[in-house]
């Protein structure tokens, strides 16, 4: 019997090789391929549930009468809301390519709530005292529903001064000392919220995003 030559046991040596390169090729952008996917369905998912507490936040604001109950100056949007065991001060802010929560304790008097607000505002650029949300965030914008039309939250276009609504708490919350419908003249609370996030380049994710909530007066 005839057996192989050299060289053609070097053409098969050169074609299994030339084989294997392009499998592992195809198998190495197929991983890649599901890394993308991977992480766009993780980015994916950590916006959902940003939005979602957003608006659970937004859904539970409650006017003290101590400070207007939703603010926003353009970088921090700051909100009061209720939760079962009182009232609780909300920041979200946008800076350093991020968006940030920060969220005070619970309070349940006036001189606690007071000392809350105060606190916010302190430790509102500080990253270390919140909670980073989301990544790639390169700014936000505001807009608030007043007078049958959608303003820049910034102005005061839309908005009419009026007393601070009395709003009742409510039973389970128990907030002793926490006394709304004092307060002074103020901006009267919005009826929507639309809020519109710009990504940067490096995000991953494509063109702005603009959510709108109904809030209840």
């Amino acid at each position: 019997m005839r057996g192989f030559t050299l060289i053609e046991v070097l053409v098969a040596l050169v074609i299994m090789a030339t084989m294997a390169i392009i499998a592992w090729r195809g198998l190495d952008a197929l991983m890649k391929s599901r890394d993308i996917a991977q992480t766009h369905l993780d980015q994916s998912t950590r916006l959902q549930t940003v939005v979602a507490q957003w608006e659970q936040d937004l859904r539970s604001i409650q006017d003290s009468g101590i400070e207007e109950p939703l603010a926003f100056d353009g970088a921090s949007l700051r909100m009061t809301r209720h939760v079962p065991e009182g009232l609780q001060v909300v920041v979200w802010t946008a800076r350093n390519n991020a968006l940030f929560r920060w969220q005070g304790p619970v309070v349940r008097t006036v001189g606690a709530l007071q000392e809350s607000l105060q606190r916010s505002q302190l430790q509102v650029n500080q990253d270390t005292s919140q909670l980073r949300a989301l990544e790639g965030v390169s700014g936000w914008q505001m807009y608030f529903y007043r007078g049958n039309s959608w303003s820049n939250a910034q102005s005061s276009s839309g908005s009419n001064s009026a007393a601070a609504p009395e709003v009742p708490a409510a039973p389970s919350s128990g907030a002793s000392g926490v006394n709304p419908g004092l307060g002074p003249q103020r901006p009267e609370l919005p009826s929507g919220v639309r809020m519109v996030i710009s990504f940067g380049p490096d995000s991953g994710f494509n063109g702005p995003l603009t959510r709108q909530i109904t809030i209840g007066q």
